[in-house]
């Protein structure tokens, strides 16, 4: 196996974790309305039921910093692995709503550590001038994850009959279970990953380092990384650098900003509701639910742009090109609901070209640049702190997009997400800084602020 096939292959296993946080976040769509015939459940108990999976997420994102830089990233990694396949087979097999409640959380919190610890893990492996790519692979999986999501929620309704079996016969273990599959195989596929060489030099152990940098690196290359990652090791030393430090305001600044904006552009809000968005447009549940359908597989198939062009022309050429397009389509969609021109294909058309440009931009590029623009010492933290940031406008928009959607109606709706991306748009322009082709190490002055 040579270097770039090494490279590759640890890349691509780690960036399935993507997939299954995708999957898990989507699948409870096709779910949730079996379950509360199963169990009987109120209102509230429907609630807790979509949100004790993203309790688990912040839990999750939590453990992670300290685990990771305790035990290390591929004992992370491992851990998160786990922690899915745990959560496939007790909602498969869960006896009672507690339990499929206590399943469900041991999903999220496998998503928050996949979350941090999967695109840190690529990029920390990732050369320079492949960064952007490699890290753009585990976005490319996470919308891959939501769109199998969907397609097996469809199949096993299929098949479902009464006396199918109990995986069938009540559709919702099935659809629940079958992420046990993609878990085994992440599982598998992790085994012959190595620890990630940066997190060994911050323990001390250099020579493991070098055998590891040896594998997916020539050596006169491995040998100069090691050498730059260590004397970046000694420069954090003397500075005592903390997340309080002046020279990491601005990438936390823009971590932060950047992990906000992602989801205060409406993405979510797109993918989950996105049949309700379509039945307000007046279209009946089969368009409905066939649109979302095309909407994930333009999601996946677009996300292939950022890999093609994230390192070739820059991170923020695609932040500048993508939100431009979002903020076109976002207004255009927000127009078709103020004036009731919303059937026909308009609709669709506007709201294909958001995701496309989504999922080539912002979707990517977020995940790319909060892994990158930190010093390795402080990387987990600091992800951590971004991926927190993540999850609670993942939360605040969850939260109050049905109420916007009713009180202030879609159009509304869409020229708020617009004015957000704006915003978006005038802070890639004049704060975010480029990345691309940079080493790790190189941040550290790339982003040096006065102190």
């Amino acid at each position: 196996m040579n270097f770039t096939t090494r490279t590759n292959y640890i890349c691509f296993a780690v960036a399935l974790g993507g997939l299954l946080f995708g999957f898990d976040t989507a699948v409870i769509s096709g779910v949730a309305g079996f379950v509360k015939i199963r169990f009987a459940l109120n209102a509230v108990s429907e609630g807790w039921l979509v949100s004790c999976g993203l309790l688990g997420s912040i839990i999750g994102v939590i453990a992670t910093g300290a685990l990771s830089d305790r035990l290390g990233r591929r004992k992370a990694i491992l851990l998160a692995g786990a922690m899915f396949l745990l959560s496939a087979v007790g909602c498969g097999l869960a006896p009672s709503f507690h339990w499929l409640v206590a399943a469900r959380m041991a999903g999220g919190i496998g998503v928050g550590m996949a979350s941090v610890i999967a695109p840190m893990y690529i990029t920390e492996f990732a050369p320079a001038d492949r960064r952007g790519r490699m890290v753009a692979y585990y976005q490319l999986a996470i919308t891959l994850g939501i769109l199998l999501a969907y397609l097996s929620n469809a199949a096993i309704l299929g098949l479902a009959t009464p006396d199918a079996g109990p995986l069938l016969a009540e559709p919702w273990r099935g659809m629940l279970i079958v992420m046990s599959i993609p878990s085994i195989l992440f599982l598998l596929l992790l085994i012959r990953i190595p620890e990630s060489p940066r997190w060994l030099v911050a323990t001390g152990r250099e020579q493991e380092a070098r055998r590891v940098l040896q594998t997916v690196r020539p050596a006169t290359t491995a040998d100069k990384e090691l050498e730059d990652i260590t004397q970046a090791k000694k420069r954090s030393a003397a500075r005592s650098m903390s997340l309080l430090h002046p020279s990491l305001r601005i990438p936390l600044l823009i971590g932060i900003v950047l992990a906000i904006l992602q989801q205060f552009s409406g993405i979510n809000a797109v993918i989950y509701y996105g049949p309700e968005i379509f039945r307000s447009a007046g279209l009946n549940n089969g368009n409905a639910l066939l649109f979302q359908v095309i909407i994930g597989t333009v999601n996946l198939l677009s996300t292939f742009i950022a890999i093609a062009y994230a390192d070739k022309y820059g991170r923020k050429f695609l932040l500048k090109m993508g939100l431009i397009g979002m903020i076109i389509a976002l207004v255009g969609c927000g127009t078709l609901f103020y004036t009731g021109h919303t059937q026909g294909w308009t609709l669709l058309i506007l709201m294909l070209i958001y995701i496309t440009c989504f999922a080539c931009s912002i979707g990517p590029v977020t995940w790319i640049m909060i892994n990158e623009i930190f010093p390795t010492h402080v990387r987990v933290k600091a992800v951590t702190v971004c991926t927190l940031s993540l999850w609670a406008a993942v939360w605040l928009v969850g939260q109050f997009f049905p109420w916007l959607l009713e009180k202030a109606g879609p159009a509304f709706t869409f020229w708020a997400f617009a004015l957000f991306s704006g915003i978006n748009l005038l802070f890639s322009l004049t704060v975010v800084k480029e990345t691309s082709g940079k080493t790790l190490e190189e941040m550290d002055t790339a982003f040096a602020a006065p102190h």
